[in-house]
């Protein structure tokens, strides 16, 4: 039988010999190097429509770790931004650019070319007075279509295209582009994310960070609202706010609990009815695209309950 590669896992789990262990991952770079350098981007046919790396993770591994894009296969990283551009601008890609990091130089120069020298300068040095009023002038002035929000602690800045993220990691130099699967890894970010979502679709939702455990999100549904719902359930969808408290929103707990710490559902002073949402990290994996589906159930608590009341 030959090796798999949980035997490998487990030997590098366990083997408490430094020497064997550091020659089988110096064993796997060299095979990572010959893949990448003398195997894939020298056929560059190859290269732009099969990489031999599945989207092209060896790229992200380099990044992530710190390397310069020196340290990159210069042909294909020059592949991997094409593609992220040209997913930005609706063309024709071979695969979708989920999750794609890049410099942070190279984002700028897809997304905010004109300026990108500029902003690098501004963003790599902190001075985000000065980025600020690019970006606003190129919303204001030149009708681009985005929103964009820096963290508390600017550590991060996330830019909203449509229905895609950009997460811009300042203190390490790198963009995480179209954010599906990665995971949401700070509360820091997950706050700016929720933050970014309430400015412009449910301005009126408190958010508060709870230091080192989790991000608190209430909405509510007004004492006026709650009193025209039917006291029992209904099966009846010609009403959509009563059949969906009765029918649907139990539902959303049950796929809201996944995600939360803790969900609390009271009266509050003025009696009304009061849902906090108590999101963290530390025992759940939450995903870009887990965060969407929480986002979704508070806007439609908010939109179909809060602002027609208001």
């Amino acid at each position: 039988m030959p090796l798999e590669p949980e035997h490998i896992n487990r030997f590098l789990e366990n083997d408490s010999d430094m020497k064997t262990r550091s020659e089988l991952i110096d064993l796997l770079n060299k095979r990572i190097y010959k893949l990448c350098f003398e195997e894939c981007q020298v056929d560059r046919i190859l290269c732009t429509l099969s990489p031999l790396c599945s989207r092209r993770f060896l790229l992200k591994l380099r990044i992530l770790s710190g390397l310069n894009i020196e340290d990159q296969p210069k042909f294909c990283y020059s592949v991997h931004k094409n593609i992220v551009l040209r997913d930005f601008r609706n063309k024709t890609v071979v695969y979708r650019p989920f999750d794609a990091y890049l410099y942070l130089i190279d984002f700028l120069d897809v997304f905010f070319h004109g300026d990108y020298r500029k902003l690098n300068k501004f963003l790599s040095k902190n001075e985000f007075k000065e980025a600020i009023k690019i970006f606003d002038d190129r919303i204001n002035n030149r009708d681009e279509d985005f929103q964009y929000l820096i963290s508390k602690e600017k550590n991060y800045m996330i830019f909203k295209y449509g229905d895609r993220i950009y997460i811009i990691f300042i203190d390490k130099g790198y963009v995480l582009c179209n954010a599906n699967r990665e995971s949401i890894i700070s509360l820091e970010l997950l706050k700016g994310l929720i933050d970014l979502f309430s400015k412009i679709f449910f301005p009126e939702v408190k958010i508060r960070l709870v230091p080192n455990e989790h991000v608190e999100v209430i909405t509510i549904i007004p004492k006026a609202t709650l009193s025209e719902i039917s006291e029992t359930p209904i099966e009846n969808e010609e009403n959509k706010k009563e059949y969906y408290l009765w029918n649907v929103f139990p539902n959303d707990l049950d796929a809201l609990s996944q995600f939360c710490k803790e969900i609390n559902l009271y009266i509050d002073k003025r009696g009304n009815f009061s849902i906090k949402l108590c999101i963290g990290l530390e025992s759940i994996n939450l995903r870009y695209r887990d965060l969407r589906l929480i986002l979704n159930i508070i806007f439609r608590l908010y939109n179909d309950f809060y602002v027609l009341w208001v």
